[in-house]
């Protein structure tokens, strides 16, 4: 049985692609909606990490960079075991409309995996995306 590869959400923000480039690729940005602290060299190649309070930690490639229109990064599978090597790609796109931006999220890489294992993450991203997302606008607006 073939599994969905992907999960997609697009969100419309009224704020400038500016603002929303950089809630989502500066170590400020990151920590205020994302993860409790952030790090991240932003190049292709760079490394970046977020922390949560819980003691979860997210360890992020930078893979592609098109300021301030496209951010990509691979990241650990989540319920998979630290040393696996498997990753996910993530990529955001911003779009300019006239009420601000509209911001697309894909994640995909989920097929790679088995049953058991695709259930716990696609499942859990699908839902942590919606979440995630939600925080992103929300610190936005306050912004």
């Amino acid at each position: 049985m073939a599994f969905p590869d992907r999960i997609e959400r697009t969100v419309e923000i009224t704020q400038s692609p500016g603002k929303v480039w950089a809630a989502l690729t500066t170590a400020e940005g990151l920590a205020a909606w994302f993860g409790e602290t952030a790090e991240i060299d932003l190049r292709p190649g760079g490394a970046a990490r977020m922390t949560w309070a819980e003691g979860h930690v997210a360890d992020m490639r930078v893979e592609r960079i098109e300021e301030p229109k496209v951010f990509g990064f691979t990241w650990r599978i989540y319920g998979l075991p630290e040393d696996d090597p498997r990753r996910t790609y993530v990529e955001f796109t911003l779009e300019p409309v006239a009420e601000g931006t509209r911001l697309t999220v894909v994640e995909t890489g989920f097929a790679q995996l088995s049953e058991d294992t695709y259930r716990v993450a696609f499942d859990g991203n699908t839902t942590g995306w919606a979440n995630e997302l939600g925080e992103l606008v929300a610190y936005l607006d306050a912004a």
